[in-house]
């Protein structure tokens, strides 16, 4: 009788094949094995990197978390958690509260000093890099909180005056040479247009009753009185300056003027527009009458009249500098 030859059968555990939907084998062995576990490489003969890049991403359903903040006080928009925006802002908002840290040049022009050593200097060298960092570092700030657009504050023919106190600029008036500028009409920037005189109101009295048992209402009119164009001038909205046609001489023109929230109300403005009239023309100290502002926002126009010591204070647009 033959013997059957003795057959010896090695099981191993076998790896999750590829899908049976792609058409591949399910067995790969010898070489194709190795290939497997061998990493990819480019043409020239080094092994790609296998690390892979991660990124977090987030569904943006309008939570405030993941929103730029605007700072209620300096009004600049920056992302919190993130640390360089913290330190922009926390750099920023102190600048533009307490003023701009300014450790002073060498031969200032110094064109006034007060009793507790603050001083007001005028910027004359431009040329000085040192000096125009600065001097941009300030305009950046007043021009956002004017409302000026980036680069149209300053021109050659300005002049700037810094108001130094504590080692810090807490305050900033840019000046330009003007030829005419207009009068503005006393009332027109302080009466309102719907708000019409008391006495011009006159009650009209009529039979038109509703009762409800013991209850009546009567309707009472009221009628105003038509008034010429030249009144209703005196009526406008307060937000418009109404000027004269006419244009009167002037010299210099106060452009922008602008004092850190913290030193407002110090006369730190009237002190950089005085320093300005008296150095302004050299020799020449110029009257009140002489000087005229661009036009004011309405804390602007609260100060010219203040300064002004009258409504009618002078105003100039571009066309006449």
């Amino acid at each position: 009788m033959a013997m059957q030859p003795k057959i010896s059968a090695f099981f191993k555990r076998q790896a999750p094949g590829p899908d049976k939907s792609s058409g591949g084998d399910t067995h790969r062995g010898g070489s194709d094995a190795m290939e497997a576990k061998r990493p990819k490489s480019c043409a020239d003969g080094k092994v790609l990197n296998k690390k892979r890049n991660y990124a977090q991403f987030h569904l943006e359903l309008g939570q405030p978390d993941f929103l730029l903040h605007m700072c209620s006080v300096c009004g600049m928009m920056y992302a919190r958690g993130n640390d360089d925006d913290e330190k922009a802002h926390k750099a920023y908002h102190k600048s533009y509260f307490e003023g701009v840290p300014f450790k002073g040049w060498r031969n200032e022009t110094v064109v006034a000093r007060s009793e507790g050593g603050d001083r007001i200097i005028l910027v004359a060298d431009e040329n000085s890099c040192a000096r125009n960092s600065k001097v941009q570092e300030v305009i950046k700030v007043v021009q956002k909180e004017l409302g000026f657009g980036e680069g149209q504050l300053l021109h050659k023919l300005c002049k700037v005056y810094l108001f130094i106190s504590s080692q810090r600029i807490v305050g900033c008036l840019v000046v330009e040479p003007i030829k005419t500028a207009h009068k503005v009409i006393p009332g027109s920037t302080e009466e309102n247009g719907s708000d019409l005189p008391v006495d011009k109101i006159e009650p009209v009295k009529t039979n038109h009753t509703l009762e409800f048992g013991k209850i009546s209402f009567k309707r009472e009119v009221l009628k105003r009185h038509d008034h010429s164009d030249k009144n209703k001038e005196e009526y406008r909205d307060p937000g418009a300056i109404i000027c004269e046609k006419e244009g009167v001489p002037a010299h210099c023109g106060f452009r922008a003027i602008w004092v850190v929230p913290s030193r407002r109300r110090k006369r730190i403005g009237s002190q950089l527009m005085d320093a300005a009239r008296k150095s302004f023309l050299e020799g020449e100290t110029l009257c009140i009458s002489q000087c005229a502002f661009s036009p004011p926002t309405s804390s602007g126009k609260t100060l010219a009249r203040s300064y002004c010591k009258t409504s009618a204070f002078l105003v100039y647009k571009e066309q006449d500098a």
